[in-house]
């Protein structure tokens, strides 16, 4: 499997689609709100990117994709579900005879379709939950930390996630798994110097406003949805929500919410540092190049391995 990994804004999607076309391959997508219907623009799903016609043939072109738009908005939909739908799409396309390309930055995602362990469905544990009634949200938080490294960084943002990620510790320290087979992978990302990411970011925001994000977002609030779901959902669907509630003008949410993706790119650059320091090895390409040119130096590295 060839893997496409780097921060938002980097370019992720037209890389992973170039090289499904030249590959034969399909694309599966690690994107943990990518998953959701109706949560286009602001999850970046760049559906328009899969087909077209190609610029040199002339020649209409169809990418394949997995694992985007298979959830309701405000819809549970966890890791386990997601590593399930994983290992089904990645052996569908293998028995097909193509090539997978998964595409994202989605930390967790990456690590359930690239890992050795196998995310299971952990219950609801309504003993553990009373006997942390009385206790602070920063103690729950020290109880978390005693299990080990958080796996996501979220898991403390609330006191909901800190409970059920406390349930899922307690689970996987009852229940040890024998773990799963990871496919074998080369992974490339995507590289930027931090300056440039950054006007990157802002451009794409401003080009996703003007096509109609607070559209999309408005319309989700009238589907239905509260405005808690989708402020669950963080970064565009948290600022816009709180935009359309009236909490801040128009300008002020653009700011604070260009901030907030700037930060979860610094933080998506972290986590592919932890994954280098745990054994992943990761190929870096100049963000820069043309796309045709990050296809073909990814293609020379994929010649060189089946050798």
């Amino acid at each position: 499997m060839v893997v496409i990994l780097g921060p938002t804004a980097s370019g992720k999607t037209a890389l992973a689609v170039e090289l499904a076309r030249r590959l034969d391959g399909e694309v599966l997508s690690a994107d943990s709100r990518q998953v959701y219907r109706g949560m286009d623009l602001g999850t970046g799903k760049d559906l328009s990117e899969y087909s077209g016609t190609d610029a040199w043939t002339g020649e209409a072109f169809s990418v394949p994709y997995h694992l985007m738009d298979v959830a309701d908005a405000g819809e549970e939909y966890n890791i386990f579900r997601y590593q399930q739908a994983f290992d089904e799409a990645y052996a569908g396309i293998r028995s097909r005879g193509r090539v997978p390309v998964l595409c994202g930055g989605s930390g967790l995602y990456l690590m359930a379709a690239l890992g050795g362990k196998r995310f299971r469905e952990v219950p609801r544990n309504e003993g553990l939950r009373r006997s942390l009634e009385n206790k602070s949200d920063a103690g729950l938080a020290e109880m978390l930390a005693s299990y080990g490294p958080l796996h996501n960084h979220t898991d403390t943002e609330t006191r909901e996630r800190c409970l059920r990620a406390l349930e899922i510790a307690e689970f996987e320290r009852r229940c040890p798994d024998a773990g799963r087979v990871p496919p074998k992978s080369l992974l490339f990302g995507i590289a930027f110097e931090p300056e440039v990411l950054r006007q990157r970011i802002g451009q794409r925001l401003d080009a996703r406003l003007q096509a109609g994000m607070v559209d999309e977002v408005r319309a989700l609030l009238s589907s239905g949805l509260k405005p808690e779901q989708l402020i669950y959902y963080g970064l565009e669907y948290k600022f816009i929500t709180q935009y359309l509630r009236g909490d801040f003008s128009y300008g002020e949410m653009r700011e604070k919410l260009y901030f907030a993706i700037c930060q979860f790119a610094k933080r998506q650059r972290t986590w592919f540092r932890k994954m280098e320091r745990e054994g992943c090895r990761i190929e870096w390409i100049d963000g820069n190049l043309p796309v045709e040119r990050k296809a073909d130096l990814v293609l020379e590295k994929v010649q060189f391995w089946n050798g």
